[in-house]
């Protein structure tokens, strides 16, 4: 009897033992970004490594953010200045502002020796309810100076695909198959003086139609001056001039063009010529 109580008693202790065993925490890294990472560690115990380079790449890289200005030769452009008859263009035309957005995509940044490092998606500024304003990298930026910056404003050939983009779907940015489909580029209306009454327009760009079913592609890419890159943090200011879209190379007449100008060639390509001096750099604000 004295031998089964204690081989009894044994039993109750290693029973004991294997309870409070597995029902304690395990002790370890918890980090999954750590060298030591424990999967089965469930209490953070202090032990965690990290690989040193890592730290040292975040210190040569710097994370951007473009931000969008607008302004009409000088003239602060904004939704708070919308519907105002605040400018007048280059063909002596008085107009007013009531939607502004535009796509940009393929940003990239050139290095001394003509490579360049791409920045991948796409960005809908939207001025006229504020949206998109503000642009930021998906990946960090090497520290160096850089000859230049550019974007497609509107998408390439490879990109301009109808109705491959939900988000701009949804927001109906989508170019009529019948004009050669793809997207919408840029949309801008509102007013301008005719004679004395106020008449509307519609300057919207995208795919050019040259005939029934034959169409060309219609960007262009808009190319900045160059940044030095030293800190954590860059904000690059990319301004846009609103005026330069009625003038350079082409003097924009409202009284001619104002409306049904999607599946006008000349127009469509009017406006691709003159994208080419609308975009430049701006303020470059470095933090660390």
């Amino acid at each position: 009897m004295k031998t089964q109580n204690i081989l009894f008693t044994t039993a109750i202790v290693i029973l004991l033992g294997s309870v409070t065993t597995s029902c304690s925490k395990k002790e370890g890294c918890t980090d999954p970004l750590a060298k030591n990472y424990d999967s089965e560690a469930s209490k953070e115990d202090g032990s965690c490594t990290y690989d040193q380079t890592t730290e040292e790449e975040t210190n040569d890289h710097s994370h951007i953010t473009f931000t969008f200005t607008h302004n009409f030769d000088g003239t602060p452009v904004s939704s708070a200045t919308f519907n105002q008859f605040n400018y007048v263009n280059a063909n002596n035309d008085t107009l007013s502002i009531s939607k502004l957005r535009y796509l940009i995509s393929d940003v990239r940044l050139y290095k001394s020796n003509g490579d360049s490092i791409v920045i991948d998606g796409y960005q809908l500024v939207d001025v006229t309810n504020g949206t998109g304003l503000s642009y930021s990298t998906t990946i960090d930026i090497p520290h160096d100076t850089y000859s230049g910056i550019s974007f497609i404003f509107g998408f390439d050939s490879l990109d301009n695909i109808s109705n491959n983009y939900a988000d701009l779907n949804v927001v109906n940015w989508n170019w009529p198959a019948m004009l050669g489909g793809g997207y919408h580029f840029m949309q801008m209306e509102g007013m301008y003086k005719e004679q004395g009454n106020d008449s509307s327009y519609a300057y919207h760009q995208g795919t050019a139609k040259v005939s029934t079913g034959v169409y060309e592609q219609n960007y262009f890419k808009a190319n900045l001056a160059g940044v030095t890159l030293s800190k954590a943090n860059a904000n690059i200011e990319i301004k846009m001039n609103i005026a330069e879209w009625y003038k350079n190379p082409n003097t924009w007449d409202l009284n001619m063009y104002h409306s049904m100008l999607m599946p006008n060639y000349t127009a469509q390509k009017m406006m691709q010529a003159n994208g080419g001096t609308v975009f430049s750099l701006g303020t470059v604000l470095e933090t660390n």
